[in-house]
């Protein structure tokens, strides 16, 4: 259900508008309109940020160190005498001597008595400029040993000395150039190889040609100075690895940054009232309440004398949140919403109980083995039971794994698909309680196919007309004809499916001529109704203005339908992955390889379980969120209600 809205508009001194921000955002339940206002460049926020980001971006390709105990920590001694411990650090630092560590007591003596800790992403970030040095001043280097290791390794100051007393300018110029010059040209030949000729002359000017530019080093010297660098970078880049442990505090304070810019974010929103004498300034701020929070707005405006209006949300107003509010059950896809991102839009209907229902049965069609679902549903009961130990609350996605595991496993069961054996290695139990209608294990393949082909496109029918339904239960005009029209035609269509993609020698499915009425009754119906807005010869000229997109309604009927093909689909192919996996393994099993074989065999069901998850996303949420949504019209458009409150961070 979409909970109904109220859109405020909240009147304050400017003066006192932080306080009232923050008392606003003690009550949490106002999602405020945004307006594109951009903060202060000089924002705090935004500068702490940027350094937070800068350090975590330093420390993302290290792996996290296990984190001691605390009773391991205790045995190393007072954190005071473990600062005087040697580290065997170039620098003699590591991040508990500069910042403490994460299991220390903030109101022990240790921690009282220790040294004010500075930032930690200016810490980090130190380090980071400081690698970024070494590295450009490494390069510099390496350039410079480049342009001179051709002359060898010499000591430029006596080139220079020897320059006061009598001129020595070098060149180097390439074969063919040293070959044309004058024989009579006086110079010492340093050194020659296939790319230049490198010589020593009296004269600075060479027509066409620039002297030499002597290094300020050595090349031995340039040569130490980067092997001295390698050596800083090195323990640069140990010191950085060393606050990889530190990741989740970085992590906490980017929730706090981002705290304070939504508050600074709130602030730069503010509309301020023209034309009134700034000691008495005013300004203002709009935002969607839910209904039934409404009075708590109400009671926070009272008690700070604060103007407040309250309204239904306008046609115009395009960005009304939308709040969702489901039973238990229905709360469990929320987990599959989020990760889409996903949303209706406040005037649209929400779908969420249809979406749950046809997403298990889709899920446990695609996955279609018992012992998958068996699989997941341990996971789940695992994850559950960890978190219990742990004394924290259960959340939704552990409890929407179990139920589609147990779906899993029911559907799977049902088939008698148990890691897709042959049936003759099932036993006969297992056999017994599988239903005969989807069963190999009672029926002929040819049969159970064609009854999956018939339950797939009865499932699409039953879901298609379930979304019309819903559009028919909003409707107040004429247009509700206009959906039974489509209703109908999904009728019709349905047979005729059957009569082309699943009759044959085993079961002949005829047209039935019930078929061509609905179908042609439906056309006519959402032809003059569909387009309707209170006149229907407006409403017969607007369909014939647009008759191709009409006429292909009908055919996206079709194609509707047929979407739905691939739940058996891609049940199938997951099956014969699963079947050549068992086939490649089953040798091994019978002799010495059965190592071999017992790994293959988890490898490749675990990959193919992957790839079953990755089928659900595809084309489980495909069918409710593409074709079921087009049929209700809706268009996921919507923006999550998040309210302006305060926050815990652990």
């Amino acid at each position: 259900m979409i909970v109904p809205m109220k859109k405020i508009c909240l009147l304050v001194q400017d003066k006192s508008h932080d306080e009232a921000l923050k008392k606003l955002r003690a009550a949490g339940v106002v999602h405020l309109e945004k307006r594109n206002a951009p903060l202060d460049s000089n924002s705090s926020a935004l500068k702490r940020k940027t350094k937070v980001e800068d350090a975590i971006s330093l420390i993302q390709d290290y792996k996290v160190p296990k984190t001691k105990s605390r009773e391991s920590i205790e045995d190393e001694g007072p954190l005071s005498e473990r600062r005087e411990k040697p580290i065997g650090l170039h620098r003699g630092r590591r991040t508990e001597d500069i910042y403490g560590t994460d299991d220390e007591s903030p109101y022990s003596v240790d921690a009282v008595t220790a040294k004010p800790r500075p930032y930690l992403p200016d810490m980090m970030n130190s380090l980071g400029e400081e690698r970024k040095h070494i590295k450009e001043k490494e390069v510099a280097y390496g350039k410079e040993v480049s342009r001179i290791e051709g002359w060898g390794d010499f000591d430029p100051s006596i080139i220079e000395e020897i320059s006061k007393t009598m001129p020595i300018y070098l060149y180097e110029m390439p074969p063919d150039a040293f070959s044309r010059m004058d024989k009579d040209f006086q110079y010492i030949k340093i050194k020659s190889d296939k790319s230049a000729v490198r010589i020593l002359v009296p004269e600075k000017m060479i027509p066409g040609m620039t002297p030499f530019q002597l290094p300020q080093k050595s090349l031995s010297e340039y040569k130490k100075e980067i092997d001295k660098l390698n050596l800083d970078l090195q323990e640069v880049n140990t010191e950085i690895e060393h606050f990889a442990d530190r990741r989740a505090a970085l992590l906490k304070e980017m929730e706090l940054v981002e705290y304070d810019i939504e508050f600074e974010s709130a602030v730069a929103g503010l509309n301020k009232v023209e034309d009134i004498p700034e000691d008495f300034g005013l300004c203002w701020l709009t935002g969607y309440v839910p209904a039934e929070d409404v009075g708590i707005v109400k009671k926070v405006a009272s008690e700070n004398g604060w103007a407040l209006s309250v309204d239904e949300p306008a046609e115009t107003d395009e960005v009304v949140p939308t709040k969702l509010k489901n039973n238990k059950f229905v709360q469990l896809i929320t987990p599959i919403t989020g990760f889409l991102d996903i949303n209706p839009g406040y005037r649209e209907v929400d779908i969420s109980p249809i979406f749950i229902t046809f997403f298990c049965i889709f899920f446990a069609m695609l996955f279609g083995d018992a012992a998958y679902g068996l699989i997941i549903s341990t996971m789940a009961i695992i994850g559950m039971i960890l978190t219990l130990k742990n004394k924290k609350p259960v959340g939704t996605p552990l409890k929407m794994l179990l139920l589609l595991g147990a779906l899993n496993t029911l559907w799977g069961v049902l088939t008698c698909s148990w890691f897709a054996m042959d049936t003759k290695y099932i036993p006969d139990f297992l056999k017994n309680i599988s239903l005969s209608y989807i069963s190999t294990a009672k029926t002929d393949d040819a049969i159970v196919s064609q009854n999956l082909q018939i339950f797939c496109f009865s499932l699409a029918v039953i879901h298609l007309v379930i979304a019309h339904i819903i559009v028919i239960f909003k409707c107040k005009s004429l247009k509700i004809l206009g959906e039974l029209g489509t209703i109908g035609m999904l009728l019709g269509m349905y047979n005729v499916v059957l009569f082309l993609i699943v009759s044959s020698d085993i079961r002949a499915i005829p047209l039935l001529p019930v078929s061509v009425y609905l179908i042609g009754g439906g056309f006519f119906l959402s032809f003059v109704f569909s387009p309707y807005e209170g006149n229907i010869f407006k409403s017969i000229l607007s369909s014939f203005k647009n008759i191709i997109t009409v006429v292909l309604g009908v055919v996206n009927v079709f194609s509707d339908i047929m979407s739905y093909i691939r739940l058996w689909a891609v049940g199938l192919a997951g099956a014969a992955i699963a079947q050549t996996i068992n086939g490649m393994a089953g040798p091994m099993l019978g002799n010495f390889l059965i190592f071999a074989g017992i790994l293959l065999l988890i490898f490749g069901h675990g990959l193919n379980m992957v790839l079953n998850v990755l089928s659900v996303l595809v084309h489980g949420v495909r069918l409710n969120t593409l074709e079921f949504s087009g049929h209700v019209g809706l268009t996921w458009s919507g923006t999550a209600y998040k309210p302006f409150k305060e926050k815990e961070i652990k």
